[in-house]
Order: C-alpha cells, then sequence, then structure tokens
C-alpha cells in the first residue's frame, strides 16, 4: 500500500477553474488556519493571472491579501504557479521581469512554485528554477498533457528527462488541463516520465471536466505516483479537480493511508458553500462523462469564455462548431498545448473562423507571433497552407521583425520611477488606471458575512432577478422591500 500526498488547490485551480478568480482574501481568511493543519503537502496559492483578476475586477491589492493569507498559514509551504516566460499577459514577459516576480514571491514567503512552458523553453525553466533556489524554495517542472500524433508516451518522456538535467528542478508535474487523460493511459504515461524524471518525484493534476480525473489518479497510484493535487469539494469537479473528499475515501477504500484530516476538510468545504450561496459563485458538479471532449481538449473553464464571444456576436447556439473548429485550428498551428497562452490563441481564432465565416481572413497578432517563433519553436511544423494564410496578414512583417523586447531591470525600473519592486511588477504589467482605481478603493475588505437563513438567500435571488428600482413582497410571515 502506498502513502499518498495531496496538494491542495481549492483556493488556486478551483477557484480560479469555477469561480474566475474572484476569491477575495477576505472570503479565504477564516478557513485558512484550518486549511493550514489538515495535513497538506503544500497549498498552491497564487499566479499573475489571479493578481491581474483582484486588481481589475475585485479592486484589492493582491500584495496585500497574500500577506494575509500567507501569514495565517505558517506550517504550509506555499505555492505559486507561472508560465516560464509572461506574467499576466498572453504575448511575452521580459525575463528581468520573470525573475524579479519569483524573488518578490518568496520575499512574501512563497516556497513552492510549479512552472510550465507548452512549447518546453528549457532554458527558461531552469533559468527561474534557479532564481526560486535562492531561498531553498521546491521547484516542481511541467509536463503538459495532450492528445495528439506529436504527444506520445517518449515525447512526455524526453521532455522530463530534458526538465531532470537541472538539480534545481525536484518534481516532475504532469499536468492534465483539459481532462483527457484516461485511465488506459495512465501507464506508458507515468513509465515514461519516470524513467525521464530519473528518481525525482512526480505530482499529478487532472481537470475532472468529464468525470475521469479519480480513476486516473487511481491508476497513476498503481504505477508510482503519490503526490496528487485536489480541492475541496465546493471548488472541485465540474471545470476543476478532483476532490479530496473523494480521493481520501477511494485511497482508505484501497488500503493507502494518507495525513489529512477529514473533520477540518468538512469545515472548509462548509464555509466555501456558505461563500458561494451568498455571493453567486459556482459550487462544483460533476459533468456528464461527453467524448467530444478527446476531440477539441478546450480546458474546462474556457468554455465559457466561448461562449460568451458567441454571445456577443449574436451567435451563442454554436459553440459546439467553434469547439469543432478549434480541434482542426489546433492541427493546423502545429498542436499547442491547450493551457495559457495557447488554448486561448486556438480558441479566439477558432471563433473567428465561425463568426467571420472566412477561415483565417481575420488573424489575432498573438496567433501571428505564435507562427513566427517568439513563444518558441511549436511543437509540430504549423501547416504550411495556413502559414501562408498568416504570411498574408497585414501586420505579419512588422511582428516578424520586431519581437519580444528584453530589457534590463535597470531600464524597467527607469520606465516607471523610483516604486519599489511590488509595485513596479503591477505597473509593468497592469494597466495603470486599473492599478489606481484599486488604491482608491481603499484597503482590502476583510468582512464577507455570509448567508445564514432560507430568507436571506431568497433576497439575493431577488436582487439577482429584480428590474425595476422599488420592490416590495409582504406575507403573513415575510416581509422584503428592495430599493435601488
Amino acid at each position: 500500500m502506498a502513502h499518498i500526498e495531496f496538494i491542495d488547490q481549492t483556493l488556486r485551480d478551483g477557484q480560479q477553474s469555477l469561480w474566475g478568480m474572484r476569491m477575495q482574501a477576505g472570503m479565504a481568511l477564516p478557513v485558512t488556519p484550518l486549511i493550514d493543519k489538515i495535513g497538506y503537502r503544500v497549498v498552491d496559492l497564487a499566479g499573475s493571472s489571479l493578481f491581474e483578476v483582484l486588481i481589475k475586477y475585485c479592486r484589492e491589492d493582491p500584495w496585500a491579501g497574500l500577506d494575509l493569507m500567507v501569514a495565517s498559514m505558517p506550517n504550509s509551504r506555499l505555492r505559486a504557479g507561472m508560465r516560464s516566460n509572461a506574467c499576466v499577459t498572453f504575448s511575452v514577459t521580459p525575463d528581468a521581469l520573470m525573475d524579479l516576480w519569483v524573488r518578490r514571491l518568496c520575499a512574501h514567503g512563497i516556497r513552492s512554485f510549479w512552472i510550465y512552458d507548452a512549447l518546453y523553453n528549457i532554458d527558461k525553466i531552469h533559468r527561474l528554477a534557479k532564481v526560486a533556489k535562492e531561498t531553498g524554495a521546491e521547484v516542481a517542472g511541467t509536463i503538459n498533457f495532450g492528445l495528439s500524433p506529436v504527444y506520445t508516451d517518449e515525447y512526455f518522456g524526453a521532455r522530463a528527462l530534458e526538465l531532470s538535467t537541472s538539480a534545481d528542478i525536484d518534481n516532475i508535474l504532469i499536468y492534465d488541463t483539459a481532462g483527457c487523460l484516461t485511465p488506459e493511459r495512465v501507464g506508458g504515461v507515468v513509465a515514461a516520465v519516470r524513467a525521464g524524471a530519473r528518481g525525482k518525484p512526480i505530482e499529478m493534476i487532472s481537470h475532472n471536466i468529464i468525470g475521469m480525473a479519480p480513476l486516473v489518479y487511481l491508476e497513476a497510484i498503481k504505477h508510482g505516483v503519490t503526490i496528487f493535487h485536489t480541492a475541496s469539494r465546493p471548488l472541485a469537479n465540474g471545470t476543476s479537480i478532483a476532490s479530496t473528499e473523494i480521493m481520501m475515501r477511494n485511497i482508505e477504500l484501497l488500503g493507502h493511508t494518507s495525513n489529512l484530516n477529514p473533520k477540518l476538510m468538512a469545515q472548509v468545504a462548509s464555509h466555501f458553500e456558505r461563500i458561494a450561496k451568498t455571493y453567486g459563485f459556482t459550487v462544483g458538479t460533476p459533468n456528464e462523462y461527453d467524448l467530444f471532449l478527446y476531440e477539441h481538449q478546450v480546458p474546462g473553464g474556457m468554455t465559457g469564455t466561448l461562449r460568451n464571444q458567441l454571445i456577443q456576436h449574436g451567435m451563442g447556439e454554436r459553440l459546439d462548431d467553434v469547439l469543432r473548429e478549434t480541434a482542426v485550428v489546433r492541427k493546423e498551428l502545429g498542436y499547442p498545448g491547450m493551457i495559457t497562452p495557447f488554448s486561448q490563441l486556438v480558441g479566439t481564432q477558432a471563433v473567428l473562423n465561425i463568426v467571420t465565416g472566412k477561415r483565417y481572413s481575420v488573424i489575432p497578432d498573438e496567433v501571428i507571433q505564435y507562427a513566427v517563433g517568439h513563444y518558441g519553436k511549436p511543437v509540430a511544423p504549423v501547416e504550411p497552407q495556413i502559414m501562408d494564410r498568416i504570411a498574408s496578414a497585414a501586420k505579419y512583417k512588422e511582428i516578424l521583425t520586431h519581437p519580444p523586447e528584453n530589457p534590463s531591470l535597470e531600464e524597467i525600473r527607469k520606465r516607471h520611477g523610483g516604486v519599489d519592486d511590488d509595485e513596479l511588477l503591477l505597473r509593468a504589467l497592469v494597466p495603470p488606471h486599473d492599478i489606481d482605481a484599486m488604491r482608491a478603493a481603499g484597503p482590502i475588505r476583510l468582512d464577507f458575512p455570509t448567508l445564514s437563513s432560507p430568507e436571506l438567500q431568497f433576497a439575493r435571488q431577488l436582487m439577482e432577478v429584480a428590474n425595476s428600482r422599488h420592490l416590495q413582497i409582504k406575507s403573513s410571515e415575510l416581509s422584503i422591500e428592495l430599493s435601488r
């Protein structure tokens, strides 16, 4: 029997997948001391996209919120994730800012990182890992699982070998963003990655989009994987990952062990259920098994984005057409991994192809940047006829001859004046007016009361659907008055 360790994704991947990264620090702080005591190997906590959303949409200072959460979990190793060559943007971030991002996260208490690059710019992953090691942080290099003729077991094993050549890489993480890893495929993938990892521990995360993640995890245990990413049930399943609760139950039934405290887990789940009900967030529920996923491989959270893009064009009923087109575009562009930024690039190109009715008549700048190699070398060549269409785009020559700039940190500091490094990162990555609006909103909000009765739940539902400026409802048991 095996001893299984868990990495908690409630506060990062779970809320990113289900709540659109709108979890504010004050929503989590009542239970982060409990999460700290549950017994997780690592708690994943931060990412640059989360910072951006907190600033733009919640008007919350992400550094201040991070400090509060770190302070509330003194016994936990806390993790942040990143793409090797970008913060926030779908384009490319200068190396100096990426290095500074890692250093500042370490300064705020992060001691674990997972670093990925869908095009496997291994040198950049190794460089960031070296920076993280300055404070003794743990680093997981990432294998992005997907389905294509290119992505053989041997391919994944070779990438694991490249990652593991650096002494600064501690673990290898197999990341299945689309939830398309099957139990039948697990053995070959894990065996190849373990051979390439040269004794380094293997982690696994699989999104439970069609309900396969728990089965995949249990099969992976048979092949020697003992570290799994899960989330508290309200922030698991659906477009998120497997729940910690079901994995605890499953491994116990099979005779495996763990260090987790289920009583504390129940308290955490109850809190986030109340938060979800009060503030209108989705509670994760398992989806039906849909073979179509294996064709398009769109990460679950992106499906809503594609649907919204179509609705804006009055074509909301054509989502299935876009998903089919996504599979075709991905093949034509050389099978980029369906993870940020390429899942967004492929999906957006598919939407444009459907909306315009003429394929590749409109090509986003980022697709051109990808095709000309600004992100790195594509996994497979772009199909010649598609490359010809991209080369005929109006901005092709400009983008080809102007690769992303890579200024030094000193040059970046000159551009943004005498601000400290935390503020420098925000100013370099987020529009100034959003940062100014965040500052104007004042200190971060810590008080997030939750609904405590059916009547309050009814009032919240009324607030969502009522269109009039004044609404009054009276009965023998209830009186509600709402005004705008």
